[in-house]
């Protein structure tokens, strides 16, 4: 087992968990309130005060700066989006393509701007390569490799097996996918140090200030942020809880906390990463329902992630990313089949976060002109590149702009709430009871994508 389980993520482990700053110390009153101290919030407030610096922004952080998803997730700098395929068959082709090239240009934008700032985030641009195991995998990664030439020439090269295991060598690998849209990166170097340069900027940043309600705006009053210390309020109050979204008074049913867990082995010798081909340090993936994620970290560690037990009963979240054994054994599992050479590897750490998901599986953007509230998130796991083009969205919507950003179709793209409990555990539960049966019985040698898998899809709205 983990030797470390929880302590937020491995992240942290060789700074460790931040403390938290300045809490909140009585009412405020500023131009833009921002509820959510990961990515998202981060950007929104970074992007505002570049635009214009005579804004009075306050940022709100329950603990502190990264203590959610952008501190714990598995380093994956892409360009993949949640609801591009909804997208566009409800709003059309060409608005999904306008999406997904910026979408691919934001990886060079978050490059770019962290080298700018001088945030060393263990930032190595390696792509990204996923791998198929198995004949229905192979199915699955020539669609989607035909889906991405659909929205533009030379975005994903389709691999041989032996190609693929000349990036990584992957055991039993029979072919693979790369898009040159990828980047290793360090999630809580990132966040933490987009922190600290917002904070220097002029943004009020209260960590250790948990927001209990957010309040729409009135005829006769704007809207505000309530919490234990005081109320800010402000023109724009902007919520940026993506898997802690649950937790505000009434946004229970807004989107669902799934959980992800992760691994990180101990640091393994040169010899290994010869023998696995792992130098380019791309981010890896595969083609499973229930998929893994995994990257090659600065110091020579494979820090690998599933979904594990996939969401607790009414949208409760975890304790300081502790995971449950099981999970740990799940993830082991996998390590060993990729990588047999790593079977002796020690699990140094294992920790568990959560991520947003709408009932539709679509990332939104929204501000309500009329109640003063923006929101953004649910963003299904692809959050890493996704914040920093929805902070910019945001911050086009709060300045009044009309730009190409506004204009994209996660805008304004309304969502139904998810179902009451039990159903919605009853649901979750059963769906990726599906996703695990349906790889069980394609790695036990079906020819075919598992129907069992397309009715979970269907069922879910998650295609």
């Amino acid at each position: 087992m983990a030797a470390v389980n929880g302590e937020v993520s491995f992240w942290y482990a060789a700074g460790g968990v931040p403390r938290p700053g300045p809490a909140l110390a009585g009412d405020a009153d500023v131009d833009v309130c921002i509820v959510g101290g990961g990515y998202t919030g981060l950007w929104t407030a970074y992007y505002l005060k570049k635009a214009d610096p005579s804004l009075r922004i306050a940022l709100l952080e329950r603990r502190f700066c990264g203590y959610g998803a952008s501190g714990r997730n598995g380093g994956w700098l892409y360009n993949g989006f949640a609801g591009r395929g909804a997208f566009a068959r409800r709003y059309g082709h060409g608005r999904a393509a306008a999406m997904q090239r910026l979408m691919d240009e934001a990886v060079g934008e978050v490059v770019g701007t962290a080298a700018a700032e001088r945030i060393d985030a263990d930032v190595v641009r390696g792509g990204v390569l996923e791998v198929a195991r198995s004949r229905p995998q192979l199915e699955r990664l020539k669609a989607y490799v035909a889906a991405e030439r659909g929205y533009g020439d030379g975005r994903v090269e389709e691999l041989t097996a032996q190609e693929a295991a000349a990036r990584v060598d992957v055991a039993g690998t029979l072919g693979g996918a790369w898009s040159p849209y990828g980047a290793r990166i360090q999630p809580a170097k990132l966040v933490r140090g987009l922190a600290e340069v917002v904070g220097r900027m002029g943004v009020a940043v209260h960590e250790g200030t948990p927001v209990a309600a957010v309040l729409p705006g009135t005829r006769h009053r704007r809207p505000r942020a309530v919490t234990p210390y005081g109320t800010v309020t402000a023109e724009h109050v902007l919520r940026a809880t993506e898997g802690f979204t649950a937790g505000l008074r009434g946004e229970r049913r807004t989107w669902l906390p799934m959980n992800s867990a992760m691994v990180a082995t101990e640091p393994l010798p040169a010899e290994f990463w010869a023998g696995a081909n792992w130098q380019g340090r791309e981010v890896l993936g595969d083609f499973a329902h229930a998929y893994m994620y995994a990257q090659r970290t600065a110091d020579d560690r494979i820090a690998l992630g599933g979904r594990g037990v996939p969401y607790r009963f009414g949208s409760r979240t975890d304790s300081d990313g502790s995971t449950q054994v099981e999970t740990v054994r799940q993830l082991r599992r996998i390590l060993d089949r990729f990588f047999p050479a790593a079977a002796r590897a020690r699990i140094d750490h294992a920790w568990a976060g959560v991520l947003g998901v709408p009932r539709d599986w679509c990332a939104t953007v929204e501000l309500d002109r009329l109640s003063g509230l923006g929101w953004a998130g649910g963003y299904v796991g692809s959050g890493v590149t996704t914040a920093n083009l929805a902070g910019r969205t945001l911050c086009d919507l709060v300045l009044g702009r009309d730009t190409e950003l506004t204009g994209l179709p996660w805008v304004g793209h309304t969502v139904r709430r998810w179902e009451p409990e039990p159903l919605r555990w009853l649901g979750v539960q059963a769906m990726y009871a599906a996703y695990h049966a349906a790889d069980r019985q394609e790695a036990a040698g079906r020819a075919t994508t598992s129907p069992i898998a397309r009715v979970a899809d269907l069922v879910s709205g998650r295609h």
